[in-house]
């Protein structure tokens, strides 16, 4: 396959994009809430606090809440969140094959720990494709939707941030790769993105939205990248792209 891409690195958020966990996380963070005495539904954790850090999502509920998650809470869900990796996690469909064919440059850069990204990546087989190359939110001063973690993961790869793609499937994460000067792919092939859910990463900023692995695919072998402009040769027919 050959690659005719201008960009130099691409950066892949986990969570929706590589693994399909945001339905296991947050259908968990909504049985945790409610049971502690915030009520939430699964879709409004996605709403919410899809693409957030742990300790992001704690302190908004915290100031929305007007008192203190028990000191255990982050324990409990993380410990059940791992335990549900270990009998239902996946690989978002078709990306083990377009990782396989990518040659350029990848990193990961998600809001997840370090320990709970190895995790999710080494279950799914998609660990090799990516180590060392793996950063985590726990490693920057602010997470998304600040740009602090994609500008620290591009300056440890050794490319400049205008070089860079990134792929990700919430607004936080959208944000945070604008806010960083990159070119920002949406990506909607998780089970917890809805009908509306590529219109709204276009609106905070992605370039284009891929639904499955083989869109995604077709956008990056194929596109010349301009900083913050519209992608111009990615064929949103050929592609199946929503623009």
């Amino acid at each position: 396959m050959n690659q005719q891409a201008s960009y130099e690195l691409v950066i892949f958020d986990c969570d929706g994009v590589l693994i399909d966990s945001e339905t296991l996380a947050s259908r968990i963070d909504a049985e945790e809430l409610t049971r502690i005495g915030y009520p939430m539904s699964y879709s409004d954790v996605i709403l919410r606090f899809t693409g957030l850090s742990s300790a992001t999502m704690r302190k908004m509920i915290e100031e929305d809440w007007g008192r203190p998650l028990p000191s255990d809470f982050d324990v409990i869900v993380q410990s059940r969140i791992k335990e549900s990796y270990q009998t239902e996690l996946q690989a978002i469909s078709g990306i083990d094959q377009l990782l396989h064919q990518l040659r350029l440059p990848r990193c990961v850069a998600s809001s997840s720990a370090p320990d709970k990204l190895r995790l999710g990546l080494e279950l799914t087989e998609l660990w090799a494709y990516f180590h060392p190359h793996v950063f985590s939110s726990a490693m920057v001063k602010a997470g998304k939707p600040a740009p602090d973690l994609f500008l620290f993961a591009a300056a440890q790869m050794g490319t400049k941030a205008a070089r860079c793609v990134v792929v990700e499937d919430s607004i936080a994460g959208v944000r945070a790769g604008v806010a960083a000067g990159m070119m920002v792919i949406g990506f909607t092939a998780g089970g917890h993105c809805h009908d509306d859910h590529g219109q709204r990463l276009l609106s905070a900023g992605a370039a284009v939205v891929a639904r499955s692995a083989e869109e995604l695919s077709v956008l990056l072998m194929t596109s010349e990248v301009q900083p913050n402009t519209k992608w111009q040769e990615a064929d949103p027919v050929a592609a199946g792209a929503v623009r």
